[in-house]
């Protein structure tokens, strides 16, 4: 939290209560790949006084800002996780929501070689295939 805290001051922003209630969530439920909803929700257990625009404009700030990713799904539906320089392979289904990480050995061969090629240090990346999950796909026929 402090090293986000300083990252927003170097930027211009306070770290506000609101928005740190946010990021405490997003900190406390890591890979849940939480809806502004649900967010709000968990929030208002211990901030009863924030309300929903709060939050939307500080998931706002906090993905321009780099701190979270926002992964848009259909029909503007998005969801939030902390960023991150982890490598992460996801399957998202663009209907119900649901992200489903995954590991592949193929993947890790290709950036060893991308960065041996390019001359490049990798830090992280971020691979998302969007489709279907089978039940969603199975109700569409």
């Amino acid at each position: 939290m402090t090293e986000i805290s300083e990252s927003l001051c170097r930027k211009g922003y306070r770290l506000t209560p609101q928005r740190e209630a946010v990021l405490k969530i997003l900190l406390e439920n890591p890979n849940q790949h939480l809806a502004a909803e649900d967010i709000y929700a968990m929030v208002r257990k211990s901030h009863p006084e924030i309300g929903m625009a709060t939050v939307y404009r500080t998931l706002e700030l906090l993905s321009k800002e780099k701190i979270i990713n926002q992964l848009s799904l259909d029909e503007g539906n998005c969801r939030y996780e902390l960023e991150s320089q982890a490598r992460y392979h996801q399957l998202v289904c663009l209907k119900c929501g649901k992200i489903t990480e995954f590991n592949d050995q193929l993947l890790a061969e290709m950036e060893e070689r991308l960065a041996a090629e390019n001359k490049f240090q990798i830090v992280g990346y971020l691979l998302k295939f969007y489709g279907y999950c089978g039940q969603c796909a199975s109700a569409e026929g």
